[in-house]
């Protein structure tokens, strides 16, 4: 389930400061909505943490470490590619370039957006709980 924060609510308030006259209704509203789309959203991350949490636990060595694999190994291609590379080749013009393909690309940056989009919306939804109180 995907958050619809920044996505359908800007409609959706726009909708709903066309069809209720009162202020204190609208805002009522519209609060009430971005919360529900924050537990949701919370709910999410929850799941993701503990699917994670549970893979880092596994008594199998390869559960729970695949993804700092490959992690660390996209490192080592990028280290490989802009420091490695370039320097062997100046004495080896036959060195190995390690193909970063956009796929690989893109699975990098979405390991690594992923963590950080995750934790930010994790800290979001903590200080909306603690200073929202209904």
């Amino acid at each position: 389930m995907l958050p619809l924060i920044g996505t359908l609510l800007k409609p959706i308030f726009d909708i709903i400061d066309k069809v209720v006259p009162d202020r204190q209704l609208r805002d009522k509203i519209k609060f009430e909505i971005t919360m529900m789309d924050y537990r949701a959203l919370e709910q999410e991350l929850e799941a993701r943490a503990k699917i994670i949490a549970t893979e880092a636990g596994s008594a199998h060595w390869l559960t729970s470490a695949w993804r700092p694999i490959i992690m660390l190994l996209m490192g080592a291609i990028i280290a490989n590619n802009l420091i490695i590379y370039p320097y062997l080749r100046l004495f080896w013009p036959q060195a190995p370039e390690l193909n970063l393909t956009p796929e690989i690309w893109s699975l990098l940056k979405l390991g690594i957006s992923g963590y950080i989009v995750g934790r930010s919306a994790e800290k979001c939804v903590k200080y909306w709980k603690e200073n929202n109180k209904t």
